[in-house]
This record gives structure tokens, sequence and C-alpha cells, in this order.
């Protein structure tokens, strides 16, 4: 998205048609070990070296990298000027001195690769700069507005499957005589759920048709992965609790489903961040 919202036709036509054709994958690499919520604090740098940047340190929590042959990351460009002096570069990951670690052990999302990056005098060309220096900072606030679209999206398939489970289980299980979707508090909990996941898929509908019509959407962007996050973390808790003691167990889906589900409330920005650009965006 960095390439295609700011790239120049040459980055263009030489990364994403690679990565629309399915020849290759692309990486994002914005998050540090002391940058994560406050990512105007990168530490990574790239000095400039003639016709090349020179890149030193290091990103964390990223996403792909580990299959991508590219990745576009964050550095500081010019020191003492704060978040504008964020750059935004394109790294090959064969370029030498850059070192991809696929380490981490997560609570879910085991489908997804998350990696560690590192950059030990990295040289790139410094054609490849993803639109102006300094204005890092700037395009990847706008490239998480697209992406907490597309959390919230997640969010609802999350919890939809949460509801699809959960009410073929409470038609099927039998207690005191009858299925449990016969007694009110299962049938609460699964109306709860249904009018959480309707809300949410309307919400992210709506910032997607803004977004694709060209009108503002942070705000509502920042809305529809805040609620949907939060709203599928509570209908996969929800899910297990119909379960009883068979949501505590593998063999059924619902407790990966909290697992997986916890974690859209920390990327694209957590629940907190998220309120408060909504507050911003509402004039506080």
């Amino acid at each position: 998205m960095p390439i295609f919202l700011f790239g120049t036709e040459e980055q263009k036509k030489k990364y994403l048609a690679v990565l629309c054709s399915g020849e290759a994958m692309g990486s994002f690499g914005l998050t540090e070990p002391e940058a994560g919520s406050d990512a105007g604090g990168t530490k990574t740098t790239a000095v400039p070296e003639g016709d090349h940047w020179l890149i030193n340190g290091s990103k964390c929590f990223i996403t792909n990298a580990g299959f991508a042959k590219f990745v576009t990351i964050t550095a500081v460009t010019e020191k003492n000027k704060g978040k504008k002096g964020i750059s935004a570069i394109i790294v090959p990951t064969g370029t030498p001195g850059f070192t991809i670690r696929s380490g981490y052990e997560k609570m879910g999302l085991h489908g997804s690769n998350t990696t560690e990056l590192f950059f030990d005098n990295v040289r790139v060309p410094k054609e490849n700069l993803v639109g102006k220096e300094g204005e890092g900072f700037r395009q990847f606030l706008q490239v998480l507005d697209g992406g907490r679209v597309a959390i919230a999206a997640m969010a609802v398939g999350i919890g939809q499957a949460c509801l699809d489970a959960s009410l073929k289980y409470a038609n099927e299980r039998i207690q005191f005589g009858r299925t449990i979707s016969k007694f009110q508090a299962i049938q609460f909990k699964l109306a709860d759920m249904a009018t959480h996941v309707e809300l949410a898929r309307l919400m992210y509908l709506k910032a997607a048709w803004l977004k694709d019509n060209g009108r503002p959407y942070s705000k509502e962007a920042a809305m529809a992965k805040l609620f949907a996050s939060e709203i599928a973390t509570r209908a996969a808790l929800e899910a297990i609790q119909i379960h009883g003691g068979y949501g505590y167990m593998k063999e059924f889906p619902v407790e990966r489903y909290l697992r997986d589900a916890k974690l859209l409330e920390i990327g694209e920005g957590t629940s907190e961040v998220n309120r408060l650009v909504i507050a911003r965006q509402l004039g506080c």
C-alpha cells in the first residue's frame, strides 16, 4: 500500500506487478522495540551515502517478511526533526546486512508469519525512497487507516465464526431434556453476539465505502476497528462459555477464535490508540 499510494511509476511497475501476479509477497516494516503505539519514536536510521542509503536498526512484530522479496520500512533520514524526519524506503530482503528472524511463538494467528528485522549497514539505492523524504510518518498514518478497515473485516469474520459455531452447538447440545438453545440464558448470548457482529459488519463496510469513494474515513476506520476487534474477543469468550468444557478443548474451534481475536485489539493501533484517533477526529 505505501508503494501504491506514494511510489513512483517505476517503483509500482517493479514491485506491485510481482505482488499482484502472486510471484512475490511484500511486507511493511513499521513497529520497533521502542516504537509501538509511539510510532513517531522510530530509531532505525537511513543515512545518505553517495547514491545509496545506509540503514541501521531493527524492527519487530513484522508480518510476512519471512516470505517477502522486499520490505517497505520507516527510518529516520533527518535527525532532530522528529516525525518530520521519518521516511519510507524499500529494502529487498536479499540485501547484504539485512537479517530476518521468524522466532516468535504467538498465542494465536499461527498461520500469519511474524518476524524481527535487523539492519546492519544495509545499502539500498536512493531511488528506493518512497515519496518525498521526511513524509514517512504522514504516509504510514494513511496506510494504517486502510489497514484498520481490513482488521475490522477480519474481526467480523471471527465474530461470525463464533456465532455460527455457537448456534450449531446450542441446537445440538441437550441438557435437562432439551437443546440448550431453548434456554433464555443461551438465547440472550446468541442474540447479543448476532447484533454486535452485524453492527461491526455495517461499520467496516461504511468505512470501506468511504475509502473506495475517496472520502475522509480515518474516524470511521478507527471506530470500525475498535468496535469489531473488541466484539470479536467478546464473541469468542461467549462462544467458549456456550460450549462449556468443550469450548476449552482444541477439539472444538472456539478456543482458537479467542486466541486469534485478541491480537486484533492490538495490531494496526491498539484499542487505546484508536480511541485517541477518534477523539482527535471529534475535535478533542
